[in-house]
């Protein structure tokens, strides 16, 4: 992606750190950076294990400290829960957060502060057929359901047990945006009003066989609501 385009900052979300260490994300960065000055952001995901501030907190030590350094401003994390919010702070240039509401990411944005970068990934179904659409909604969430820390974060907005482990129609229509074009697009500027930055758009397939064709239908939509 750096060589195929001249100017956009190119931000991998998200590369995981209990796969790939300090050293090799430094050195990652320090050959974009020569290639390419300014474009590369790191964007990291926390360790998956069960206490994972200690661990977080040492890998951004080694990348402050090691030779080549990754800045803090050239560095995002994905973070959900307060304490992971906190430490996208004071020791990123900000989070990415999957699968929140929009109350959630005006809780995020209060943590965070005005001056961190917020980035929304939010998953759509191009389809207004509601049985269809929730299937195709529940594909991803099927697996990340069974994350801890996406159960933790269900449950810290609201959602019961019984939601999580049914996947209910209520925790799928608040956590995927789906329907009409105009309805995708209006819960994309919820997220803008309640803090987003930014928010990445993942187009799922409701039996299309390809995400192309929904991803051109949602453009013009996009282009004349959010300019």
């Amino acid at each position: 992606m750096v060589g195929a385009t001249t100017a956009v900052p190119v931000i991998p979300g998200i590369i995981p750190v209990d796969v790939y260490g300090p050293g090799e994300v430094r050195q990652f960065y320090a050959d974009l950076q020569a290639r390419a000055p300014g474009r590369f952001i790191a964007g990291l995901g926390g360790p998956q294990v069960p206490r994972p501030l200690r661990p977080l907190n040492d890998y951004l030590d080694q990348l402050d400290q090691g030779e080549p350094p990754l800045p803090a401003g050239r560095r995002i994390l994905a973070a959900l829960g307060p304490r992971k919010l906190e430490i996208a702070r004071e020791r990123a240039a900000g989070a990415v957060m999957l699968l929140v509401t929009p109350g959630y990411t005006r809780t995020a944005r209060g943590l965070l502060g005005s001056r961190s970068a917020l980035v929304v990934s939010q998953l759509a179904v191009l389809d207004t057929d509601a049985a269809r659409a929730r299937e195709a909604g529940r594909g991803p969430l099927r697996f990340l359901s069974g994350v801890p820390g996406y159960r933790a974060s269900f449950a810290r907005m609201g959602f019961s047990a019984t939601d999580i482990a049914s996947l209910s129609d209520d925790l799928v229509d608040q956590l995927v945006a789906w329907g009409s074009a105009g309805t995708v697009t209006a819960r994309i500027r919820q997220h803008l009003q309640a803090g987003a930055d930014q928010v990445v758009l993942t187009v799922l397939d409701a039996g299309q066989h390809s995400v192309l064709e929904p991803a051109r239908q949602l453009a013009p939509d996009l282009r004349s609501a959010l300019g």
